[in-house]
């Protein structure tokens, strides 16, 4: 979420001021000294980049309503709104048109989100310069980079000055390296996966776009598997998923801070999603997503959380949890839109969990801490396991020397399972424990929504 300046009209989406702190959460020192911290304790932080639109507050939207003014090209305006003005739209309940007519300007500015988000030029050369400077101001005190807000939307069309889009991203990043080598971009990407490759860069195995983009179409499919409680979903989609070029990744994720959205499912199959997950109409919103978070959604099932937890922190890629989710922190829907899954942090849960070792927040501990033992889920070679129980999704990855397999049972019941094409002794990574492998095969129980790794090393 943003940190800066705003009339906070969409959860500080609308910034008047990029190179400020929002004073209620503090100031410029305060950033400082909180990112001087973090890295003391190894932490890197990375923020918000939302550069496809400002606050219509913002001073460059004020000054740009005049169209004598050297801010007037800074924003996308019209003389008249296109035919198709109404195509779209990101907020169906809010907007109607993409486009608003301004009367000091006397025309029509193009927002893709709400009309109070005026869109900036990207083609103008003086806005991608005073983007550099944002990203730059930042970085130099002390940010390792960025999550790019609204990815597709900030190169949406190929126009004189910017012919293709994708090379200005390319300068995003080579600006980044230049600054922080081992900085990164976290991309706002929720397209088809041969669409989103495309935000990676070049085609010849080296990616020079986004580091890392989200996965929404295994996120979506993730959904889909637990409604049905059937790996199916999920098998194929990550079956399917291409692997990104060369220092690129996959970000995995199983909830963000907008609405859960399932726009990459069919109706049919949204509907499913729905009825297990969100079945009241309060809880579901745009007609393509819920307002809901994880652990409400599975009713509090900590079978199923844990379950879920441990196949975000297996998937090859990098894991990005939603804040509070390690407690159990559910939704307000009390509060109106994708407000009910952005309230106020959990703390005093955090205090008591820490104290119990068998919480949620020790679980995710300890997922945690066998995630970056384990360099064979985030570098390993990915393959999904036949296991022949369409409840169970099993993947493995290699790396010289090493194996991991995980297993997830989706069902409400207890399974056994063989696993094939082994070596020597299963080491239980989660719990302590081993299963012998016979003629290259090991038999594994798991009871209903468990879950276990295994590790092998040769």
């Amino acid at each position: 979420m943003p940190f800066f300046p705003t009339p906070e009209r969409d959860d500080g989406y609308d910034i008047t001021d990029f190179y400020g702190v929002d004073s209620r959460l503090g100031t410029l020192g305060d950033f400082v000294e909180f990112v001087r911290t973090a890295r003391d304790r190894g932490i890197r932080v990375i923020a918000d980049l939302v550069v496809n639109h400002t606050s219509d507050k913002h001073p460059w939207f004020q000054a740009a309503r005049d169209p004598g003014s050297p801010f007037h090209d800074w924003y996308v305006w019209r003389d008249e709104p296109p035919p198709d003005a109404e195509k779209g739209v990101v907020f169906p309940d809010k907007e109607k048109s993409l486009w608003t007519y301004d009367r000091k300007a006397k025309r029509y500015y193009l927002h893709r989100f709400y009309k109070h988000q005026p869109d900036l030029n990207v083609g103008n050369p003086a806005v991608r310069d005073e983007i550099a400077r944002v990203m730059g101001f930042w970085m130099e005190l002390g940010l390792s980079g960025f999550r790019v807000d609204a990815v597709p939307f900030l190169l949406e069309a190929p126009i004189e000055e910017l012919p293709d889009p994708h090379d200005y991203l390319g300068d995003l990043r080579a600006f980044l390296s230049r600054r922080n080598g081992e900085g990164v971009l976290l991309g706002e990407v929720n397209l088809p996966y041969a669409e989103t490759m495309k935000f990676f860069g070049r085609s010849d195995g080296v990616g020079d776009e986004l580091h890392l983009c989200f996965d929404f179409i295994g996120m979506q499919q993730m959904y889909l598997s637990l409604a049905r409680k059937d790996a199916g979903p999920l098998t194929h989609a990550l079956t399917e998923r291409p692997v990104p070029p060369r220092d690129c990744h996959w970000a995995t994720f199983v909830r963000n801070h907008d609405e859960l959205t399932l726009d990459k499912l069919t109706v049919p199959e949204r509907q499913e999603v729905f009825e297990a997950f969100g079945p009241d109409e309060d809880m579901q919103l745009y007609g393509r997503g819920l307002r809901r978070r994880l652990p409400g959604m599975l009713d509090f099932d900590l079978r199923r959380i844990r379950m879920v937890y441990s196949l975000l922190f297996s998937l090859p890629g990098t894991p990005v949890l939603f804040y509070g989710e390690e407690v159990g922190m559910t939704e307000d829907l009390a509060v109106e839109g994708r407000g009910a899954v952005r309230t106020p942090m959990w703390w005093d849960a955090v205090a008591e969990q820490r104290r119990d070792g068998d919480s949620l927040l020790a679980w995710t501990q300890l997922l945690v801490e066998r995630y970056r033992e384990c360099p064979e889920l985030a570098w390993g070679t990915f393959k999904v396991v036949d296991t022949a129980d369409p409840a169970v999704f099993a993947h493995r990855c290699d790396i010289d020397g090493g194996t991991v397999v995980a297993v997830h049972n989706f069902a409400e019941r207890e399974v056994t399972v063989e696993l094939s094409e082994l070596e020597g002794e299963l080491t239980d990574v989660l719990v302590d424990g081993t299963v012998p492998v016979k003629d290259g095969k090991a038999q594994v129980e798991l009871g209903p929504y468990d879950c276990r790794w295994f590790r092998q090393v040769r």
